[in-house]
């Protein structure tokens, strides 16, 4: 192909992100290297894609032209890397799956026996891994398939799935905790109080806090430190059903709460799943809908 593929990504993406320091940090490279890409192929093309005179790139008449061409080049290419992959029917010797606590644990459960029945020589590894992280795993090759909460937008070489689920969180604090015996509390009154928030290792821009906050990478972790009274704290409810159905935590009843969340399922374009990764994708697409009409 006359136009690097690299290229043509750093363009949709610097589209997409508005700039492109945004489009290198969502790409994990350089913003010089992004820039250079993105002159080349205009070089390539011989017209500039954006107007740099701004105090961001804005695109010329030309670029928006081109932009969809661009994108259609690019789901292409990623649909033929999935087609090369099914007809070569090659399992994977190991498939890595980095998941978030939002899943039902059921439905893991259920995927594992299956998994097993089916895949009995591959080796299957399980990450925990929210948000920032597993989109890092995903990017590194470090991981094949991956769940998280859902969100508006993905960095281009990723893949994803809207998976017919949902699942509820809520607010919870320890029985011992004072906020555990007042009937109705505001969203203000928690701001009095320590939040146990999410945080992930990877670094992404950090919501303002309004009160003292402790964070930890992960569901289970903050779980625990609710148990112990450190703090309120979003938490899935069936992780709390499930791993702490008899310990003392209470739901916070405030407006709005609880909240049904989307599960986003997750690959890299670049290197997409081979025949067990493709069967996990339908399997947990299949559950959810199973689910959703019980």
């Amino acid at each position: 192909m006359r136009y690097s593929p690299e290229a043509l990504t750093a363009f949709v993406e610097t589209v997409s992100c508005g700039s492109f320091s945004a489009a290198a940090r969502r790409l994990r490279k350089s913003q010089s290297t992004i820039s250079t890409s993105i002159a080349n192929l205009e070089a390539d093309l011989g017209f500039e894609l954006f107007d740099r005179s701004a105090r961001q790139p804005v695109l010329t008449a030309q670029g928006e032209q081109v932009l969809g061409y661009v994108q259609a080049i690019l789901a292409a290419s990623t649909r033929l890397d999935e087609l090369a992959v099914s007809l070569t029917a090659q399992t994977e010797a190991r498939l890595t799956f980095v998941l978030s606590d939002t899943l039902n644990p059921d439905v893991l459960e259920e995927m594992m026996k299956q998994f097993d029945a089916r895949f009995p020589h591959t080796e299957f590894e399980c990450l925990i891994g929210e948000e920032e992280d597993v989109i890092d795993l995903l990017q590194k090759e470090r991981a094949q398939i991956g769940l998280t909460e859902a969100r508006d937008s993905y960095p281009t070489d990723i893949g994803v799935t809207r998976l017919p689920m949902q699942t509820r969180m809520a607010i919870y604090v320890a029985t011992t905790h004072p906020l555990a015996g007042q009937h109705d509390v505001q969203h203000d009154e928690l701001h009095g109080w320590r939040e146990l928030r999410l945080s992930t290792y990877l670094e992404r821009e950090a919501e303002i806090a309004r009160g003292p906050v402790w964070s930890a990478p992960n569901y289970l972790l903050l779980l625990s430190m609710a148990v112990q009274g450190f703090g309120w704290c979003v938490l899935p409810c069936a992780l709390v059903e499930e791993f702490a159905a008899e310990k003392p935590l209470v739901q916070l009843m405030l407006p709005g709460w609880p909240k049904a969340i989307s599960i986003d399922l997750l690959w890299n374009k670049k290197s997409p799943p081979g025949v067990a990764g493709s069967w996990l994708r339908d399997h947990l697409q299949q559950s959810g809908v199973q689910m959703t009409n019980k």
